[in-house]
C-alpha cells in the first residue's frame, strides 16, 4: 500500500489529463453474441490494472455491457443488440452513427479518490434488413399516345439498414408472357439486363436517379409505341437489392395499365417543405399547407394529396386532407419521442391514368418545457447503497464519494439545463463529475453527473443518518424542479479511545500511612456503545514530564524525584472500578512525589485507550533537623574591607516542608562584628578589618527550624584577614644623619654598608628591592638589589676623597609598589680627625635637594685649572678697563647717567643680571675668567625672595634672575664683594620650598652650604614612581658644569682640618 498509491496517484493523475483529451470510444457491430470483447478501460486511461488497489466500476450501459472490476475489460452482456430497435438510431436518415454510451468510474485505494469517464459504443450495422416495396403489387397506369422517352415515377422500396447495407440498385424485370389477352408469353430479350442502375424490356425501359438526399428512385421510361387497343397491360417485376455482403433483395409485382391520354403532370410548389411544429400541440392545429398544381383541365386537373413514403409514426401524428393539402395534427406530439419528421406526399390528379408529382416535408418538432429535471441516485465504487439507503462507515475521508447522482431533463435547449443543489445542513455536497456536462450535437441536453462527495468529517457519535435531499431545477420558463433524497446511515467504528475527566490527577497522602488503604479513584468514559465502550484500567509507569493521552502533568518535584518507576510496585487499581491503593508504607524523606500513568483500555477492536496522570503527593512531618552543608566554613576576605561588607555564605537545609523547614540563622559569640542574612546566609562584617591587627576570626552560626518543638544545629566558622599592600617598607638601617667612613684604599666589592629595611605586609607584598637612584654620578657604588648591601665597584682617587651621597630608594612587590627612599652618607678618607666637619657637611646634605649630587672633593680639578684661572682673570680685569673706557667715551656721547659700577643696596639703571644678547648661532663657549673669583667667599650674599612660576628651573649658567617677570626682588646680605652669587648657585627645578641662607650662616673663613631642610628620620616615602635624581656631577656646596665657586680652603687644607 505504500508503495502503490503514489504511484496510482501519479497514474490517476495522468489519466485525468488523458481524459481530458479523448473519450473511451469502442465499435462493435449489431446482433454480435455475448462475451464479445470490446476494449480495455484501464489500457486506455493509461492506468497500470490488476494489483486490486484502483478497481473499475459501470455505472450506465450494464443492459449492453459487462467491465471486469479488476483489469477494466469491457464486454459484451447476452442481450441481443439491434440497432434498428434502439431508441436512438430510429429517426437516422443519413450516415450518423448509432451508438450506446456508457459510464465507468475508477475508484482509488479505500475509494479515497473517484474518476468517472463517459463513453461510448458505435454500434455498427450488419445487412440484416432485407429491402421492401411498399406493396407487393405495384399499379402504374400510362397513357396510350406517351412517347418514347415518357418517364415515369416508381414508388420507392425502404431498408432499415443504411449505408452500404442500404437499398443499392433496383432492376427491371420482365417474366415469361402467361396465354390471355393483353399478356405476352416470351420474355422479352432484355428482360435479365444488370447494371447501370437501369433494366429494360421491349416496350419499357427502368432508369434509376439520385436525389438530394441521397436516396435512389426507380423511373419507367417509355421505350415504344404503346396501343391500348392492342394490349392494355404490362406485368413486370421490379427487384431491389441491397449493398451488403451476401446482398439481400425483394421484388414487387408492377402492373402497368395503358390508359387514354392525361398529358400533365400535377407540379408542387417546392420539392421540399420545412416547417416547425409546436410540441403538444392539440389535434387540428394546422402545421403546412401543401400545394401542387396541374395544367390540365376537367378531370385530369384535379388533383388529390397523400402520403408517400412516410413511416406509421408519421401517419399517426398527421393527417393530410387528400382534396385542400392541408396538413394538421392529429395527436399530440411528443418531442422527446419523436422530435423530427421527415416523409414525402404526393400529388395525383384523376385522369386516366392518373399522373403524379412528389415532394419531401421535413418537420422540426419544438420543444416546451413539459417534463420536469429527473434526479438519479445510483451507487459508485464499493460504498454500498440499496433501496435508497447508503451505508457510509464514520472514518471515511472528508471528499468521499458515497453515490453518483445524475440529473436530467428530457426537454431541450433552456428548458434542459438544469440546476442541481443539496438541500440543508448535511455534511455532503455535490461536484460534477467529468465528461457529462454540455449539450449534445442535435441539441439535446446531456444528463449532468454529479458525486456526492462527504465536505465534513462523518462521527457516528454525533449523528448517526443524514437525510440528504438533492433539488434540481431547470431554466425553462416557468421553471420546473425534481427531487430525490438519499438516506445515508453512518456505521459506527471505534474510534474514540476512552477520555478521562481530567489528564491530571492530584492526590495527598500523609506519609507513615497503613498498606492497602485507597488513596485515589478514577473513572473514564466511551463514547462508543457496545464492547467498544467496555473499560479495563491498570497502572503503567509515567513518563518524564507527564501523561499521554488524555493529559500530562508537571516533572518529579524535589526531595525524591517522580516516583514513576516505582509506582507501578507500590500502588493496584481496581481493573473494573478504578480505585487507586497504596500496598506500602510511604515515606516522604525518601520519595516526595509518585507519578504513574492510569491506561483505560476499551474492548474494541482494533482496541483504543487513554489516560490519565495521578500525582500523589507525600505530605511531610517535622521529623528532620537543619543540616548546615559543612561543619566548618572557612572564608578568606581582603583587609580594609568596608564595614558592612559580605564576608561569605552558608548553606543550610531541612528536608522537612512547609513551616517545618523555615529557618532561622543567628550568630553565635561574636562579639557583635558579624552579623548573618536570614534569606540568603550571607555573613556580613561591621567593621573594617587590618591583617596587621588581627588575621583571623571563628565564631559559630545557628539555624533553628519552625516545627514545634523547633529543631536546631551549628556550624563553625573560621575567618582569615588577606593582606592588602597598604604599607610602605620601613628602612631600620642606617639612618639618614649617620655615616660610613671608607678609606681611599679599599679593594673594589668591599662593603661598604648594609641597607636595612622591613614591611609590616606579608607575601609578595612584603618582598622587597633595593635600588640607587641618585647622588653616584661616578658609579662608584652598587647595592644587591634583594640584601640591601652596598658595595663599592669603582677604584678611588683624589677627587673623589669626600662626602658621597647616596640616594636609596626600598620598593616592595605589590600592586601597586610602595616604597621608601633614605640617604646613605660614605665618607671617602684615611681617617676622621675631625667628626665636627663631618657632621657639619651631612647637616648640609640633608638640607640638599635630593636632584643635586653630593660627591668627593670639588676643587680637585680646580687646582689643574689654575694657571687658566689666572690668565682669566688677566683677561677679565683687561676687559673691565677696556668696557669703562668705552663707557666714558660714551657718557659724553649720550645724556648724562648714573656712575658706572654696582653698589651694594643702590638700585641701577641697568640690572647687573640683565641678560647679554648673545649669537645664538654660535655655540657658546666656556669663560674660564667667569669660574671663580679670589674675593671674599661671603661678600654680597644674595637671598632669593621669589621663584621662577611654575617651579621652572634656570637651565643656563648666563640666566639671569631678572629675566623671568615673576622674580621678586634682591636684597644685600653681610659679606664682602667676594661672596658667591647663590643667584646661580640655586639653579634647581626642585618644586621643594624656597632656599633661605639664615644670618648665623660661617664666615667667609669657613665652608658653608644652604640646603633644604630634612627631617633626620627617613621620611622620604613614594607610591610608585622612582625619585627623578638630576645627573649633573655636583659637590656638597655647587655643580661642577659652571656652577662651581672656590672654597676658601684649598684640597690640602681640607684634608688637614679634616
Amino acid at each position: 500500500m505504500t508503495f502503490w498509491f503514489p504511484l496510482l496517484l501519479f497514474l490517476r493523475t495522468a489519466a485525468v489529463l488523458a481524459s481530458a483529451k479523448q473519450a473511451l470510444r469502442y465499435r462493435i457491430t449489431e446482433e454480435g453474441p455475448a462475451d464479445v470483447r470490446i476494449g480495455n478501460v484501464a489500457a486506455d486511461l493509461g492506468i497500470v490494472a490488476g494489483s486490486g488497489e484502483v478497481t473499475f466500476s459501470l455505472e450506465s450501459g450494464s443492459e449492453y455491457f459487462k467491465i471486469d472490476n479488476i483489469t477494466g475489460e469491457l464486454s459484451t452482456t447476452g442481450r441481443r443488440t439491434d440497432r434498428e430497435k434502439l431508441p436512438q438510431c430510429q429517426m437516422i436518415f443519413d450516415e450518423n452513427e448509432c451508438f450506446i454510451d456508457f459510464e465507468v468510474s475508477v475508484i482509488g485505494p479505500a475509494q479515497s479518490w473517484v474518476d468517472l469517464y463517459d463513453g461510448r459504443v458505435v454500434v455498427e450495422d450488419i445487412n440484416d434488413n432485407t429491402p421492401s416495396f411498399p406493396s407487393p403489387v405495384l399499379t402504374l397506369t400510362v397513357e396510350e399516345n406517351r412517347p418514347v422517352g415518357t418517364l415515369y415515377l416508381l414508388p420507392t422500396a425502404t431498408d432499415r439498414d443504411f449505408g452500404t447495407n442500404g437499398i443499392e440498385r433496383y432492376e427491371l424485370l420482365v417474366p415469361e408472357e402467361s396465354s390471355g389477352e393483353g399478356t405476352r408469353r416470351n420474355p422479352s430479350p432484355e428482360a435479365q439486363a444488370r447494371g447501370g442502375g437501369s433494366s429494360s424490356s421491349s416496350v419499357f425501359e427502368l432508369q434509376v436517379a439520385d436525389t438530394p438526399d441521397g436516396d435512389k428512385q426507380p423511373q419507367l421510361i417509355v421505350k415504344g409505341a404503346l396501343d391500348r387497343e392492342r394490349r392494355d397491360s404490362y406485368e413486370l417485376s421490379l427487384r431491389v437489392r441491397d449493398g451488403g455482403e451476401p446482398p439481400r433483395s425483394s421484388s414487387a409485382l408492377l402492373r402497368v395499365l395503358i390508359s387514354d391520354v392525361n398529358d400533365n403532370s400535377p407540379r408542387f410548389e417546392r420539392g421540399l417543405y420545412e416547417a416547425e411544429l409546436a410540441e403538444n400541440s392539440p389535434p387540428g392545429t394546422p402545421v403546412l399547407q401543401l400545394r401542387a398544381s396541374d395544367l390540365d383541365a376537367g378531370v385530369n386537373g384535379q388533383i388529390e394529396y397523400g402520403f408517400g413514403a412516410a413511416t406509421e409514426a408519421v401517419r399517426r401524428l398527421l393527417r393530410l386532407d387528400e382534396s385542400t393539402g392541408r396538413l394538421s395534427v392529429l395527436h399530440r406530439p411528443d418531442r422527446e419521442e419523436l422530435s423530427q419528421l421527415r416523409f414525402t406526399v404526393t400529388a395525383k390528379d384523376r385522369g386516366q391514368p392518373a399522373r403524379t408529382d412528389r415532394a419531401t416535408v421535413s418537420l422540426r418538432v419544438r420543444d416546451q418545457n413539459d417534463n420536469a429535471p429527473r434526479v438519479d441516485i445510483r451507487k459508485i465504487g464499493r460504498i454500498v447503497l440499496r433501496d435508497g439507503v447508503a451505508q457510509v462507515a464514520e472514518d471515511v475521508l472528508v471528499d468521499t464519494p458515497v453515490a453518483l447522482v445524475q440529473v436530467s431533463d428530457r426537454d431541450q435547449g433552456e428548458n434542459g439545463a438544469v440546476t442541481c443543489t443539496v438541500v440543508g445542513d448535511v455534511p455532503f455536497q455535490l461536484r460534477p463529475a467529468g465528461g457529462g456536462d454540455g449539450e449534445a450535437a442535435d441539441g439535446e441536453q446531456r444528463a449532468r453527473k454529479y458525486f456526492l462527495h462527504t465536505s465534513a468529517p462523518l462521527d457516528y457519535e454525533a449523528a448517526r443518518q443524514y437525510t440528504v435531499a438533492i433539488v434540481a431545477v431547470d431554466s425553462g420558463s416557468p421553471s420546473l424542479s425534481g427531487n430525490n433524497s438519499l438516506l445515508v446511515r453512518v456505521t459506527d467504528v471505534n474510534d474514540n479511545p476512552p477520555v478521562f475527566p481530567q489528564p491530571l490527577v492530584r492526590v495527598s497522602v500523609a506519609e507513615n500511612n497503613r498498606p492497602g488503604e485507597p488513596v485515589a479513584s478514577v473513572r473514564a468514559s466511551d463514547a462508543d456503545d457496545g464492547k467498544n465502550a467496555e473499560v479495563a484500567y491498570s497502572l503503567e509507569p509515567s513518563s518524564s514530564g507527564g501523561g499521554g493521552g488524555g493529559g500530562g502533568g508537571g516533572g518529579g518535584g524535589g526531595g525524591g524525584g517522580g516516583g514513576g518507576g516505582a509506582a507501578a510496585g507500590l500502588f493496584s487499581i481496581d481493573p473494573l472500578k478504578g480505585d487507586i491503593v497504596a500496598n506500602a508504607v510511604l515515606d516522604r524523606e525518601q520519595t516526595e512525589r509518585y507519578e504513574f500513568k492510569v491506561v483505560a483500555r476499551d474492548k474494541g477492536s482494533p482496541s483504543l485507550q487513554g489516560s490519565a496522570t495521578v500525582l500523589l503527593q507525600v505530605t511531610d512531618t517535622n521529623d528532620n533537623e537543619p543540616r548546615f552543608m559543612q561543619d566548618v566554613f572557612t572564608f578568606y576576605v581582603k583587609e580594609n574591607l568596608p564595614p558592612h561588607s559580605p564576608v561569605g555564605m552558608v548553606t543550610v537545609m531541612d528536608a522537612d516542608q512547609g513551616s517545618n523547614a523555615e529557618l532561622s540563622l543567628l550568630v553565635e559569640e561574636d562579639g557583635g562584628i558579624f552579623s548573618i542574612d536570614n534569606d540568603t546566609g550571607t555573613i556580613y562584617s561591621t567593621v573594617s578589618f587590618n591583617r596587621e591587627q588581627q588575621t583571623t576570626y571563628s565564631f559559630k552560626v545557628k539555624a533553628v527550624d519552625g516545627g514545634d518543638p523547633p529543631r536546631s544545629s551549628t556550624a563553625m566558622v573560621s575567618l582569615y584577614v588577606m593582606d592588602e599592600n597598604d604599607n610602605a617598607p620601613t628602612i631600620t638601617f642606617p639612618k639618614n644623619a649617620s655615616y660610613t667612613l671608607l678609606p681611599p684604599s679599599s679593594n673594589l666589592r668591599t662593603v661598604v654598608a648594609t641597607v636595612l629595611a622591613t614591611d609590616r605586609d606579608t607575601g609578595i607584598n612584603a618582598d622587597l628591592n633595593y635600588s640607587i637612584v641618585g647622588g653616584n654620578p661616578f658609579k662608584l657604588f652598587e647595592i644587591d638589589s634583594a640584601s640591601g648591601v652596598i658595595s663599592l665597584v669603582g677604584k678611588l682617587t683624589q677627587k673623589h676623597y669626600g662626602l658621597h651621597r647616596l640616594i636609596v630608594q626600598v620598593n616592595d612587590s605589590g600592586q601597586p609598589s610602595q616604597y621608601t627612599t633614605a640617604m646613605v652618607h660614605v665618607f671617602v678618607n684615611e681617617s676622621v680627625s675631625n667628626a665636627t666637619i663631618v657632621e657639619a657637611q651631612i647637616a648640609r646634605s640633608l638640607r640638599t635637594s635630593l636632584k643635586q649630587d653630593i660627591a668627593g672633593d670639588p676643587n680637585y680639578e680646580m687646582s689643574k685649572q689654575r694657571l687658566s684661572i689666572v690668565i682669566g682673570v688677566v683677561a677679565g680685569v683687561m676687559t673691565v678697563i677696556l668696557i669703562i673706557l668705552v663707557v666714558v667715551l660714551a657718557r659724553y656721547c649720550r645724556p648724562k647717567k648714573s656712575k658706572n659700577g654696582y653698589e651694594a643696596g643702590k638700585k641701577d639703571p641697568e640690572d647687573f643680571f640683565t641678560p647679554q644678547q648673545h649669537d645664538k648661532s654660535k655655540k657658546p663657549k666656556k669663560d674660564k675668567k667667569n669660574k671663580k673669583s679670589k674675593q671674599p667667599l661671603y661678600s654680597s650674599i644674595v637671598t632669593v625672595e621669589a621663584s621662577k612660576p611654575n617651579g621652572q628651573r634656570y637651565d643656563s649658567v648666563n640666566e639671569k634672575l631678572t629675566e623671568s617677570p615673576g622674580m621678586g626682588r634682591y636684597r644685600s646680605m653681610n659679606g664682602g664683594p667676594g661672596s658667591p652669587d647663590l643667584g646661580r648657585h640655586y639653579k634647581s627645578s626642585s618644586p621643594l620650598p624656597t632656599v633661605q641662607l639664615h644670618p648665623q650662616s660661617p664666615t667667609a673663613g669657613k665652608k658653608h652650604q644652604a640646603v633644604q631642610e630634612l627631617p633626620p628620620a627617613n621620611t622620604f616615602v613614594g607610591t610608585g614612581d622612582n625619585i627623578s635624581i638630576e645627573s649633573d656631577h655636583c659637590s656638597e656646596y655647587s655643580c661642577q658644569i659652571n656652577n662651581k665657586y672656590n672654597k676658601q680652603v684649598r684640597s690640602n687644607n681640607y684634608q688637614s682640618n679634616v
